[in-house]
């Protein structure tokens, strides 16, 4: 039964072609996915001339014992000649636009003082060489890494050409002193017949010294009379400059009243000025005050005599409406027979008007009654107003005429102030000038007694000085003697110093260096590379990492292309229906490693260790991947492989195929022990670089575990599925 199922399986899969192609296919997902990565990252040091890198020389040079130094144009150009990059010279412009147009991944610039910073290793703030380094890290991260590799090996080079240069000179200081000790050793000689001259002026120095003992009492005494006579002048001097310290601050009192008063006059002409002016001003508006007001009294007398007229007409029509009164009330009297034979209605219209008549009459004579007693009134008004207009004319008048009279002061008052104000700036111009010749003098003063006070003081010290000079001339008269036994020990050292130095020419004149030292002394450490397991290129380094990448993801694609829970035909038992799955899936997973090696092997070129035990290492690891993905795609269907995904993304961070473990998070860190990928690197890494078998089977052996374990649980999800699906069907048959 079991071979049956198998058979029906492969079977299907071999006559259904749209499941046989994508099954082909998923044979070259390994390899495409690992071989493409590591084909393009293989060894991409071996491209490093290609990319390219702006040096900008900005150095001017210097001059260094009379020679010239160019180092930023030698820099650049054994940049340009190493060929380490695709090293390209522009100007500074050109370079800061190409970085930022990504037409440059790096610019190297070199400052203007690179060379004048070179002569500085004997000053004493040496300045060290500066070279700018310009990575667009934004365009390529790993580009600015490589770049500061570069740069580190380019300031060791730098350093290595700058020391030579030194050490080159240190040499030719070396024989230049050679030279110099053999001059030393003629001068020595020159010195040592000096000394013999030297011996003899000792004796003559003895007699020179009595004589001067006995001049300095004399000298002593002179120098007091001149240290008390000082004393005197001093304290003269002081009574005088405090003097005009006080006669100092007076006169700038006296020259800040003076100003003030100069302030004051000026403020009293602005005044008296504005005063004439608004004096003149009243005096042309009281006369044209004055011409208004005639006008005005003339107006009054007219209005005057009309009100006593509007008087006399009010009288009058007052009269006659109270005659208009009395008419009308006869007319009334005299209508009523009249009224009486009229018919009603029009008695009635016509008593009505009669009425109102006599109500407009008595209206009219109360009204003209009132305007004639405010005709009467108004009338004494403006006569009052006219006595009153003639006595404010009267007075006008009087005021005018005094406004005149002040108006011709004003001249007189203004040269007053004039006068005032040109006094005052005289007055202050004097003080000023009195104050700083007080001022001069009280300086004066001041150095004259501070003058004095270090005449003291240097008296002072002449004095003790002479006593001084009294007291030690007599030593160095002693002195003398020790001193003629000294020169005569100075003129046997001067014999040693001559032969010793002869002996230093001779040595110095040995040193000859050539390039070779100079590059000894420059560069006197060269390193050594003698690791274990040497990884030729990245291709290598990174086989491990991606090559399981690429199993995982081959197996995760077969998942989606191979049904591996449905059955080709009716199952007749759980082990032989997951027998045909598995017997698929091992076939599929074998290619898949052996297409995988045998490409990276071969196609790339890949240097192994151990070539059995890589490809038994790679088919162990794509029978782990598959169990596992097969595991959850058949517990879970399409939320297994979602959950194949994460176990993926887990093992990408967490499997130190690229970077070391200790350097991603700690988190992280704790499901490296858990996956199997980690273990797939170990091996692929033992099998590949390190030959270590021991290390290898160890971690072959977790991945078989894990493809043991894996296929368990498949097995026993086989069962249980087939015991509720099918088994009932079985016992019906």
């Amino acid at each position: 039964m079991k071979k049956t199922m198998a058979w029906a399986e492969w079977k299907q899969l071999l006559k259904t072609r749209k499941m046989i192609i994508p099954l082909i296919a998923i044979l070259f997902i390994p390899v495409l996915y690992a071989g493409m990565f590591l084909w393009a990252f293989w060894n991409p040091y071996a491209n490093m001339s290609d990319l390219p890198v702006a040096v900008v020389n900005l150095d001017e040079g210097a001059e260094m014992e009379g020679e010239q130094l160019a180092l930023g144009k030698d820099l650049a150009n054994n940049l340009v000649d190493g060929k380490q990059f695709d090293f390209i010279i522009v100007p500074k412009d050109k370079a800061d636009q190409g970085l930022e147009n990504q037409d440059y991944y790096v610019v190297i610039e070199i400052p203007e003082n690179f060379s004048q910073h070179a002569t500085t290793l004997l000053d004493k703030e040496p300045e060290k060489l500066t070279i700018v380094y310009k990575p667009n890290e934004g365009y390529n991260f790993l580009s600015a890494q490589i770049g500061e590799t570069a740069m580190d090996r380019i300031q060791a080079e730098v350093n290595k050409q700058v020391t030579s240069t030194y050490v080159e000179k240190l040499f030719a200081s070396i024989t230049e002193m050679g030279d110099g000790f053999g001059e030393a050793a003629d001068g020595a000689g020159e010195l040592k017949d000096g000394a013999h001259e030297l011996a003899l002026g000792a004796d003559d120095l003895k007699g020179y010294l009595a004589t001067l003992a006995s001049s300095t009492i004399t000298l002593a005494d002179g120098s007091q009379k001149l240290a008390n006579g000082a004393k005197e002048a001093a304290s003269g001097a002081q009574e005088l400059n405090n003097g005009l310290g006080k006669l100092s601050i007076g006169s700038k009192e006296l020259l800040g009243g003076a100003q003030k008063a100069t302030e004051g006059a000026n403020n009293l002409k602005a005044g008296i000025t504005e005063y004439t002016d608004g004096v003149g001003k009243l005096t042309e508006s009281y006369s044209q005050l004055n011409e208004k007001d005639k006008e005005f009294n003339t107006s009054v007398k007219t209005l005057n005599e009309k009100s006593q007229q509007l008087s006399g007409a009010a009288g009058q029509l007052s009269g006659a409406a109270s005659e208009l009164n009395a008419g009308l009330a006869g007319l009334t009297s005299q209508l009523a027979p009249i009224l009486e034979g009229l018919p009603e209605e029009q008695k009635a219209a016509l008593g009505e008007a009669l009425n109102q008549l006599e109500k407009g009459s008595a209206g009219l004579s109360a009204g003209m009654s009132d305007l004639s007693a405010g005709t009467n009134g108004l009338a004494k008004g403006t006569e009052q107003l006219n006595g009153a207009s003639g006595q404010l004319a009267t007075a006008k008048d009087q005021v005018l005429a005094g406004l005149q009279k002040l108006n011709g002061s004003s001249t007189a008052l203004r040269e007053g102030s004039n006068a005032l104000l040109t006094g005052n700036a005289t007055l202050s111009d004097g003080i000023a000038t009195l104050s700083e010749g007080v001022t001069s003098a009280n300086n004066g003063s001041s150095k004259l007694a501070t003058g004095l006070t270090e005449l003291i003081k240097g008296t002072d010290t002449l004095q003790t000085g002479t006593g001084t000079l009294a007291s030690k001339s007599q030593d160095l008269a002693k002195g003398s003697v020790t001193l003629a036994d000294g020169i005569g020990e100075l003129n046997k050292g001067t014999q040693t110093l001559q032969e010793k130095l002869a002996e230093a020419n001779d040595t110095a004149s040995e040193v000859n260096p050539t390039e070779k030292n100079f590059e000894m002394a420059s560069a006197p450490v060269d390193v050594e590379n003698a690791g274990i397991n040497k990884v030729p290129n990245y291709g290598t380094g990174f086989a491990p990492y991606f090559l399981s990448l690429g199993l995982f993801v081959g197996a995760l694609l077969l998942s989606i292309v191979f049904p591996l829970v449905e059955p080709a035909i009716k199952p007749t038992g759980a082990f032989g229906w997951f027998l045909s799955k598995v017997s698929v899936l091992a076939v599929v997973g074998f290619l898949q490693a052996m297409i995988a090696v045998f490409v990276i092997k071969f196609a790339l070129g890949m240097e192994v260790e151990n070539m059995p035990l890589f490809i038994v290492t790679a088919i162990i690891t794509s029978y782990t991947f598959i169990a596992i993905v097969q595991m959850f795609v058949s517990l879970f269907s399409d939320a297994g492989r979602f959950m194949a995904i994460i176990v993926l993304i887990l093992q990408l961070t967490t499997s130190a195929g690229t970077f070391p473990l200790e350097l991603i998070p700690a988190p992280l860190q704790i499901f490296n022990k858990l996956l199997p990928m980690t273990y797939s690197v170990h091996a692929f890494k033992a099998s590949i670089s390190t030959g270590d078998t021991s290390f290898l089977w160890t971690n072959n052996a977790i991945l078989l575990a894990f493809t043991v374990g894996s296929l368990a649980i498949t097995f026993g999800y086989f069962a249980l599925l087939y015991k509720k699906r099918h088994s009932k069907e079985l016992v019906e048959a």
